[in-house]
């Protein structure tokens, strides 16, 4: 998944009024305003009322579901949702999956509820929570300006699974460019050797 890549999905949805938020590497890169790394895919979380606008949008760029989460909880859609719906009237719905297109790009997406104060809820199973604050990151790919996660966020999304290679250098990164202390359990990162 290159810059220009990103820029183009990510400028697509915001044009069909989808809330995008860009997570992971793209997101930390994003933070940075540089690309630290080779990216596979584009990690992103992305507003539960926004699905339907999404998956229409992504359909038309010939978009189709590749894999659904483990951590994936299917929940009812007041809309018909394409791509992602688990029937045929698309009114239930994936909130933890990925999506491919014809050209072999990847989009890594979970969906969160937004309340009225502007915290996100992850739709799909899991324990964290997403404050006003962790959604209003601000970073820069290839020039323009994105919304991710805050760095802060960022750093809490590393935690509860073993880091790869990739994922240590993006928490080391985050740790030096915004002082954000290792999580505790991955305290031990701050006498490792950078790489």
């Amino acid at each position: 998944m290159q810059a220009q890549d990103v820029l183009e999905l990510y400028t697509t949805l915001q044009e069909h009024g989808v809330q995008i938020w860009i997570d992971g590497g793209w997101g930390v890169d994003a933070l940075l305003e540089r690309q630290t790394r080779p990216h596979k895919d584009l990690d992103a979380f992305v507003a539960f009322n926004d699905l339907p606008a999404m998956t229409t949008a992504l359909s038309r760029r010939s978009f189709v579901l590749k894999e659904i989460w483990g951590e994936n909880r299917w929940l009812h859609h007041e809309e018909p949702v394409l791509l992602i719906g688990r029937d045929e009237a698309g009114d239930e719905v994936a909130t933890a999956f990925v999506l491919k297109d014809t050209l072999g790009r990847e989009i890594d997406i979970h969906v969160l509820h937004i309340d009225e104060h502007g915290c996100g809820t992850p739709a799909w199973y899991c324990s964290l929570s997403f404050s006003p604050d962790a959604l209003t990151g601000q970073g820069m790919i290839a020039g323009s300006p994105v919304q991710c996660l805050s760095a802060a966020m960022h750093m809490r999304t590393h935690t509860g699974y073993q880091l790869q290679d990739k994922d240590i250098q993006d928490v080391r990164l985050l740790h030096e460019r915004f002082g954000i202390d290792y999580s505790e359990e991955h305290a031990h990162l701050r006498t490792r050797p950078a790489m």
